[in-house]
């Protein structure tokens, strides 16, 4: 079956959501508390992403990723603040499976073939945050932790250089479905999985289970991430679970 992929979006430590990346409302105190409820729930990988790092300078909060790697043991994914092979490594330490790398891949693209190349492909996830442009063009953000930055750059030729480069894996966020509850960029995922051979996970849109069904239907993505229906409590990753082979 397709994996189903928790996000925990955090800032100042404590869990938000953000609507088409632009601001952000706190959901809870304890990230840590919401990872063990969705790794006791069934969830195949947690995704954690310290959304303010980067802007901000500085690294990912550890101490929060060793406490949820104490209470929990599905793989974690960490993104956010991750700027060179030493933060790579620090994340890995503390209990990260996989390390997600993001504005610092765009601003140096060096940093994936020489962690792919210390760590392992399998631990060394490209995040992308995208759009269209006018001219119905995805193109790639940075600093994605509110409202981000437009660096102009094409989406497809650069997803294909960073699996040359030694990605493991591809997580592209929508920005223009991130939050609405609309369901996942159907066009992009196809787009994005057309193009690279390593595993793509959708990110961005899940409003009901029936959008799980129909990225999984209608793309060849590998995973499902979402963060509000499960922050919120609308449906449980049991839930999605037990829908989806009913389904497909």
């Amino acid at each position: 079956m397709k994996k189903i992929i928790p996000a925990i979006d955090m800032k100042d430590g404590k869990v938000v959501k953000s609507v088409r990346f632009l601001g952000t409302k706190e959901v809870g105190d304890d990230p840590v508390a919401f990872a063990k409820k969705y790794a006791d729930d069934g969830a195949d990988e947690i995704c954690v992403l310290d959304i303010m790092a980067s802007i901000e300078g500085r690294k990912t909060k550890l101490d929060i990723l060793s406490r949820m790697r104490e209470q929990i043991s599905v793989p974690i994914c960490v993104s956010g603040g991750i700027r060179n092979i030493g933060d790579i490594n620090d994340a890995l330490e503390a209990g990260a499976s996989k390390v997600a790398v993001s504005t610092a891949a765009v601003k140096d693209k060096s940093i994936i073939k020489e962690a792919a190349e210390e760590f392992g492909n399998e631990k060394i996830v490209l995040v992308v945050d995208t759009k269209k442009n006018r001219d119905g063009i995805y193109t790639v953000y940075i600093n994605g932790g509110i409202g981000g930055e437009d660096t102009g750059i094409e989406l497809i030729g650069w997803i294909k250089e960073a699996e040359r480069l030694g990605a493991g894996e591809i997580l592209p966020t929508s920005m223009d479905t991130d939050g609405v509850k609309g369901g996942y960029d159907i066009e992009l995922y196809n787009l994005v999985c057309d193009n690279v051979k390593i595993p793509v996970t959708a990110s961005g849109g899940c409003g009901k289970l029936e959008h799980f069904r129909e990225v999984f239907n209608k793309t060849n993505v590998s995973a499902a991430l979402a963060a509000s229906v499960f922050h919120f409590g609308e449906f449980t990753v049991k839930d999605v679970k037990d829908y989806l082979r009913k389904q497909i």
